[in-house]
């Protein structure tokens, strides 16, 4: 395992990592880095999550061929010391080169996808969206398994239960993670359908009231059987106040929703990833 350096990188270094234009000596060194030092890797790993949601945002127009007048404009007027900015910049807004984000010991592979893969990605991580929309305001009846009972032997026999249903319903082994060092607990749980199968939807609500006396945060996690064959993901979208972190990995699919900052959201998206089977 390589030593970290004592000299933090330049955001100039940890950007060509990101887009793997390091030498190997030096990305084993930034790796080396990050790996040590989660704050840095969160940040970078937000980058990356910003790269994703442009690049589904401005595929359209990065697949535009640039018009042969305003190209030879743009490099007349780029002075020599700035070419390689505009090189940058233009590489930035049409190709996403990605490498793997390594933080905390977790490796965050952040895959380009193809645009037939992520078409097909998408409708469910809407689902996700929708099925958020509809329970969250829910009062009296968000879940259809709920955790609250009235002492602590109740509540770990309504997880089991609800871990044991769901388990056996998708197909695979259902994680019930644990928010708590993050300021949500587990209010329990619902199955919902899915385009090729069964879903389900686990909600968290805040331990703390929103501003204002508002009633407390709510996120859910949406889970699914990924297809066969697809490829590890990890990315971010924003519909309207709505955001979202969704994966695909060995064996599930989750997408992570909520009304919270990116940043906040992405620590509780991290601690799921984490408490997967299999995790480091």
């Amino acid at each position: 395992m390589n030593t970290p350096s004592h000299t933090p990188p330049s955001d100039e270094h940890l950007s060509a990592w990101l887009d793997g234009e390091l030498p190997k000596a030096q990305a084993d060194e930034v790796e080396a880095w990050l790996a040590h030092h989660p704050d840095d890797a969160a940040r970078v790993r937000l980058w990356a999550a910003d790269r994703d949601a442009l690049r589904a945002r401005l595929r359209p127009v990065a697949d535009e061929p640039v018009p042969e007048a305003l190209a030879e404009t743009v490099w007349q007027q780029a002075a020599p010391g700035r070419a390689a900015g505009w090189r940058w910049a233009a590489a930035a807004a049409a190709v996403f080169a990605l490498g793997g984000v390594v933080g905390g010991g977790a490796v965050w592979r952040l895959q380009a996808d193809r645009s037939a893969q992520a078409a097909a990605a998408t409708p469910w991580v809407q689902r996700a969206a929708v099925a958020h929309a509809v329970y969250v305001p829910e009062q009296r009846h968000p879940v259809e398994v709920s955790v609250s009972g009235a002492s602590a032997e109740e509540n770990r026999a309504q997880e089991d239960h609800l871990a044991r249903w769901l388990t056996r319903r998708l197909g695979f082994p259902v994680k019930l993670y644990d928010l708590r060092a993050h300021g949500f607990e587990l209010v329990g749980g619902r199955l919902l359908p899915d385009a090729a199968g069964p879903s389900a939807q686990l909600m968290y609500q805040a331990r703390q009231p929103g501003a204002n006396g508002a009633a407390p945060a709510r996120v859910t996690v949406y889970l699914r059987k990924p297809e066969d064959g697809a490829d590890f993901a990890f990315r971010y979208e924003r519909q309207g106040e709505l955001s979202l972190f969704y994966c695909v990995e060995a064996g599930v699919g989750y997408a992570v929703a909520g009304k919270l900052p990116r940043e906040q959201l992405l620590v509780l998206a991290e601690s799921i990833y984490h408490q997967q089977p299999g995790a480091k």
